[in-house]
């Protein structure tokens, strides 16, 4: 796997961890193992639990946080099923958690990946490269109205009626089967003003499918609706998106457990049992500065959100 990746946000997370020298903390997506190196150093006693769905990935983290491995336990799974993970280990709580949710820049970089909209490739996309459904699978097998429905609502590509239909046309004489022949096929349905847009026209759609693929929406609801539970009182959650749906669900998952009941205003006593159990630690989303998106772009669309159990 190629080491080239820099971690978005990282003096921000880690600073926002507070990590305590003897604590526990997760690492829900390892990656390249760049936030888990920080994090690592500042531990003693403690204990950090590293989670991805990339077998390569964990791989090549073992070997650059070697160091540390008296204090680390890797773990090859979905960030979703965090909880169940650490059910599994027997940890009650933990001191803090931290999700990116970006693609890994090895994972884009990687030909035979089949992220690329650059590169020639086989139509894959898989994080998880043991699990079955692939972009080929989605591209060629998929209804017109369903394939549609991903481009406009995940890629949020307002051309993704026309890009569709080519799609479907092309793949009525013959199966499309890799990523540059994806990538024409895109190009050749958008209109002039389109393609003279600063990003590749493609961009869009191979996102969309990417997370069609991954279940990656999924993934970060449960997520973010499950592992507060798992934060002791003090705990931090710190959660990295890229994408506006995937801060969306991150927030509007803080919200319902930074507002508690849920009853009518008029009920006269809560019955709904929920209570306050999250607060956010800023009002805002964390940006990157102009200094760090000019070192990595593709930091520019990260939101850090960060929330604290109460």
């Amino acid at each position: 796997m190629n080491a080239k990746h820099v971690s978005v946000l990282l003096n921000e997370c880690i600073d926002n961890l507070n990590t305590d020298p003897a604590g526990t903390y997760v690492d829900g997506t390892l990656g390249m193992g760049g936030h888990s190196e920080k994090i690592a150093e500042k531990l003693t006693t403690g204990r950090l639990i590293c989670i991805d769905r990339d077998a390569s990935a964990i791989d090549y983290a073992r070997e650059r946080l070697k160091l540390f491995s008296d204090r680390i336990t890797f773990v090859h799974a979905n960030f979703a099923d965090t909880v169940e993970v650490l059910d599994e280990l027997g940890i009650e709580g933990v001191n803090g958690m931290l999700f990116d949710l970006g693609v890994s820049s090895p994972q884009l970089d990687e030909t035979e990946r089949g992220f690329s909209y650059m590169k020639d490739a086989p139509l894959d996309m898989r994080m998880d490269r043991s699990e079955g459904l692939t972009a080929y699978d989605i591209v060629n097998t998929w209804s017109e109205d369903r394939l549609n429905r991903i481009l406009w609502d995940y890629g949020e590509e307002k051309y993704a009626r026309r890009i569709t239909r080519a799609i479907i046309n092309k793949r009525e004489k013959k199966p499309i089967e890799s990523t540059l022949e994806l990538s024409n096929i895109i190009k050749s349905a958008m209109p002039s003003q389109a393609l003279r847009e600063k990003q590749h026209p493609a961009k869009r759609s191979f996102q969309a499918i990417r997370i069609a693929v991954n279940d990656e929406l999924g993934a970060v609801a449960k997520m973010a609706e499950t592992v507060p539970d798992k934060l002791l009182p003090g705990g931090r959650l710190c959660i990295i998106s890229f994408h506006s749906l995937e801060d969306r669900i991150v927030k509007s998952a803080i919200a319902a457990r930074e507002n508690g009941c849920t009853c009518p205003r008029e009920a006269p006593i809560c019955t709904c049992g929920f209570v306050k159990t999250l607060k956010s630690v800023y009002r805002k989303p964390i940006l990157p500065s102009e200094e760090e998106i000019e070192n990595n772009p593709r930091a520019r669309s990260a939101k850090l959100r960060v929330a604290e159990r109460v």
